[in-house]
């Protein structure tokens, strides 16, 4: 079994090629809290990392999954650059139900959150034919079910910025914003965020361009993936203060909004 979780797709893909491969079922984190994992024998977890750690969403679901023990466990990180804590952290985590990682690796694609910095994700599609054969070497590993710790270690640099105090500052930089001058409330936004952090308000229409007097609005358990940034189609939800053009909005070519959409 391979457990995702997925803002914009490229975790997703991954594990959906993983799959493809070595024959184990792809779902998402937030479907393994309820599934009875206890036969399984493998187990994998395909993540993205953000902010230099593993994503909010990831920490708060893993000590809610019941992992079989004993099971061949690996983890794929997917990442603009680097994974700084992510991996470790997942390992504390897991650690703590008694399940080691066996295996565990990154592979580079673009950086959905590049946009918070001025740059246009879609200009690093590149990285897909340069990882392709790392890729397909830890799918090799996987299928022989080897054990190879890669990109395992503790980075007190990440483990700093992952402090509450300093990571509600960094991730600034990365919380969307709705705007309501722009938003028409379709509701794109609340269905594609995994956290069901985003609802639809009532307002006075005249002071908006919602079509059915109703606005998106963000809570406060954003997890920083940037799904509403990149699947809004009136390009209403900014980030770090600024609106997000259409050419600068990603999702892995191979994904879909229905792929991603909340069940």
């Amino acid at each position: 079994m391979i457990l995702y979780f997925s803002g914009t797709g490229n975790s997703l893909a991954i594990a959906r090629k993983i799959s493809e491969s070595i024959g184990e079922q792809v779902i998402s984190m937030y479907d393994a809290v309820a599934a009875d994992l206890s036969g399984e024998k493998r187990i994998g977890l395909v993540f993205p990392t953000y902010n230099l750690d593993a994503p909010i969403a990831v920490t708060q679901l893993i000590p809610e999954i019941r992992f079989p023990k004993g099971a061949y466990t690996f983890v794929v990180i997917t990442c603009g650059a680097q994974t700084n804590n992510a991996v470790w952290t997942v390992r504390q985590l897991l650690r703590r139900q008694g399940v080691a990682v066996d295996y565990c690796h990154k592979i580079r694609v673009p950086d959905s959150s590049a946009l918070a910095f001025g740059r246009n994700p879609n200009d690093q599609a590149w990285k897909f034919q340069k990882f392709a054969p790392r890729l397909d070497a830890i799918i090799g590993d996987l299928a022989a079910q080897k054990r190879r710790l890669h990109f395992a270690g503790f980075d007190p640099f990440g483990w700093l910025l992952s402090r509450p105090s300093l990571r509600s500052k960094v991730g600034k930089m990365t919380t969307p914003q709705v705007n309501p001058d722009r938003c028409i409330g379709c509701g794109i936004c609340a269905q594609v965020c995994p956290q069901n952090n985003i609802n639809l308000c009532s307002v006075s229409p005249s002071s908006v361009s919602s079509k059915n007097g109703l606005v998106a609005t963000i809570g406060d358990r954003c997890t920083w993936c940037l799904g509403c940034v990149h699947f809004c189609p009136q390009q209403a939800v900014e980030v770090n203060g600024k609106s997000v053009s259409k050419s600068f909005q990603y999702h892995h070519p191979d994904i879909k909004l229905k792929d991603l959409l909340r069940r």
